[in-house]
């Protein structure tokens, strides 16, 4: 089976509307209020609401980082987030009671922290680059071989950093993920999707 695509940070409802139609099977909306990818809950409700009256099928995912546990369940069940992500110090307790199934991220610097991530009983786990200061959305790669160094059985990847449609498939051969992860890569703006490359991203994960 062909690697899965999350198109995040998508602030509009064109822009979802063309990551899901050029074959996204994840669409990943920023709950973080100092991104500039930040869409606002309701907002976001209303852009969920719309795909899934068109028949989208895409899964929706709702970005978290550091936030309190009670905001998480309740913008998921208001915005019907099937997914949330972790991207703040929530302890495994924490990441347990969100109400939905989770992904947790971490920045990746010299090697992943399979054994802290063992402690989570995630859907998934996404890998990002180490920026210092920056949680996400850098634009900047790293060493996607090191997904590969001690990576337990079974587990589901979702590779991010740096990724472009020039740059997807070889990163899809060298880390052999599960899925991938872009927002900087397919934009002509911050917060602003580029329809080709969104395209192009999709073609290319896939096809490697």
């Amino acid at each position: 089976m062909s690697v899965r695509v999350k198109i995040c940070g998508l602030t509009n409802l064109a822009d979802a509307r063309i990551a899901w139609r050029a074959g996204a099977d994840l669409l990943g909306f920023i709950m973080v209020a100092e991104s500039a990818r930040y869409v606002a809950p309701e907002r976001a409700a209303a852009m969920v609401a719309a795909l899934r009256q068109e028949g989208c099928q895409a899964l929706m995912v709702g970005v978290y980082a550091g936030t309190p546990i009670e905001f998480v369940r309740r913008t998921a069940d208001l915005i019907g987030l099937d997914l949330v992500q972790l991207h703040g110090d929530e302890a495994p307790a924490q990441a347990a009671t969100v109400g939905r199934p989770a992904i947790v991220a971490r920045r990746v610097r010299d090697r992943v922290p399979w054994d802290a991530l063992a402690r989570y009983d995630a859907w998934a786990y996404l890998l990002d680059s180490h920026v210092p200061g920056r949680l996400g959305g850098t634009g900047q790669t790293w060493d996607y071989r090191l997904a590969l160094e001690g990576r337990p059985d079974g587990a589901r990847i979702i590779l991010a950093g740096g990724l472009t449609p020039d740059l997807v498939a070889d990163a899809v051969r060298t880390a052999r993920p599960w899925g991938v992860d872009v927002a900087t890569g397919v934009e002509s703006e911050p917060g602003r999707k580029d329809p080709a490359r969104v395209a192009a991203f999709v073609r290319r994960a896939k096809e490697a």
